[in-house]
């Protein structure tokens, strides 16, 4: 008779109703520990905390673009008081700004792609932790079906926008570069038309591919809310002409970010939107600085009378562009995915 009691109670004790409250995030990357606010009760506040931390932690990098573009307009300078005595050597003079620049931009250039790359796989594992939960949480509360839509939907778009980032995209970059600098040291317009196929490519591999997420999430009915006007507007004029390629498409999707913060309602939401937003910033704001500031330098140097080295340097602000794009890309997914499982769990 014992033995059937403590039977009996084990059996109890599975079939109880689990709850979001008893659902804990995975702990975020290492990489976002330091930006983690130690409270994570209020989104807006926790949020505020981020930025701040990520502004602080990326405020180097902005010293560090001065001055690297400063050198290359030094370059440029330099380059183009040359031409001006020496109108014979035009040839022997462009592979010479393509050397300096290159030499210049090419190594910090790389630590970016690399950085970019280690940032999209660590959204994309920490997507593959968090989703699951967030499932969870939502089943439990009798959204089931809304759960497995959105779950299957989320993991089949986050692995093929990490793999096709991982193995396509990134190496692309590197193919576009090479490609940049070949045109610029050889002035042919064959490989400029190459540059710029492959540029258009890329940019509209990865527009396709979140138009597809978005359109997946509508269709589903779960991508909808309400907020400010006003703050919408703000807001979709601010993402579209900051974020390059994507921006559109962020501005489309931020009604579902504003409203976010009034649906989150449990630690285990709260969290894992801190931590992707973690994740991202600095890596984002550092590219995006560097992004502005060598297509700054670029316009510079055209006035300055320096056409091709100033298209080279465009051409190094493009792919600065190219790796934001594919970071704001993964970290978009994920969040619009946990703000819908926030607003289905209500």
């Amino acid at each position: 008779m014992k033995k059937c009691w403590i039977l009996l109670i084990l059996v109890l004790s599975l079939v109880t109703p689990a709850h979001a409250a008893d659902l804990t995030a995975p702990t975020a990357p290492d990489s976002a520990q330091d930006l983690m606010p130690y409270e994570q009760q209020s989104f807006a506040e926790g949020l505020q905390y981020v930025l701040k931390a990520g502004l602080r932690a990326a405020a180097p990098g902005l010293f560090d673009a001065l001055q690297l573009c400063a050198k290359a307009l030094a370059i440029v300078m330099c380059l183009c008081l040359v031409r001006s005595f020496a109108n014979g050597m035009v040839s022997a003079l462009r592979l010479c700004g393509t050397v300096l620049i290159s030499w210049l931009l090419l190594g910090s250039t790389g630590t970016f792609i690399q950085t970019a790359a280690q940032t999209v796989g660590e959204l994309s594992a920490y997507g593959k932790l968090l989703l699951p939960v967030m499932t969870a949480a939502l089943a439990a509360q009798g959204g089931g079906g809304s759960a497995a839509a959105l779950y299957g939907g989320t993991a089949v778009f986050d692995a093929l926008l990490s793999s096709a980032i991982e193995k396509l995209l990134v190496p692309l970059v590197y193919v576009y570069l090479a490609l940049a600098l070949l045109a610029a040291a050889t002035g042919l317009d064959t490989l400029q038309r190459m540059k710029k196929t492959l540029y258009t490519a890329a940019t509209k591999g990865l527009r396709i591919a979140l138009y597809i997420f978005t359109g997946y999430l509508t269709v589903t009915g779960v991508v909808g809310g309400s907020a400010d006007q006003m703050q919408l507007k703000a807001a979709k004029l601010t993402i579209s002409g900051m974020v390059p390629i994507v921006g559109n498409i962020m501005a489309d999707a931020s009604e579902t970010i504003l409203v976010s913060a009034g649906l989150v309602k449990s630690a285990v939401g709260i969290y894992g939107l801190l931590a992707i937003i973690a994740t991202a910033l600095v890596p984002s704001l550092t590219v995006a600085l560097r992004y502005l500031l060598l297509k700054a330098t670029a316009a510079a140097a055209s006035v300055l009378g320096g056409k091709e080295d100033a298209g080279l340097i465009g051409d190094f602000g493009a792919a600065m562009g190219l790796l934001l794009a594919m970071t704001m890309s993964q970290s978009l997914l994920l969040l619009i995915s946990t703000v819908c499982f926030m607003k289905g769990m209500g």
